[in-house]
């Protein structure tokens, strides 16, 4: 299975971005779907994980209200929506699958390559 992320890219203070990860080989209804990010010479961090029916929802406290998780597994497709973009949200986001949400957020079992989103002040 590999888990294939799109959407990001060059963004103004303010703006907003839409994240995209679908998993190839396999439905997304499968898994516990999340999202990470790593800052230029940060760690990777959690940012937000979703349940398999998408009710249940983890987020980040540094994220405050701005972003939004969900999946339409119609589509075999999961997403964040990012808002109020600041240059700290900067980094480097990857798509991530596990079959629990306490795995996702943890250290999650699927990766995908990464998308880089970059907020210029």
């Amino acid at each position: 299975v590999q888990l294939v992320e799109s959407g990001g890219g060059l963004v103004q203070t303010g703006g907003f971005l839409r994240l995209s990860c679908a998993p190839s080989g396999r439905t997304s209804s499968s898994y516990v779907m999340g999202w990470f990010r790593q800052a230029p010479g940060k760690e990777r961090e959690f940012v937000a994980a979703i349940g398999w029916g998408g009710l249940r929802t983890s987020y980040a406290d540094s994220i405050e209200g701005r972003f939004t998780i969900s999946r339409d597994n119609t589509k075999n497709s999961v997403y964040l929506q990012m808002n109020n973009l600041k240059p700290e949200d900067t980094a480097i986001y990857y798509c991530a699958a596990d079959i629990t949400i306490a795995r996702v957020t943890a250290r999650p079992s699927l990766w995908g390559q990464g998308t880089l989103v970059t907020v210029s002040s």
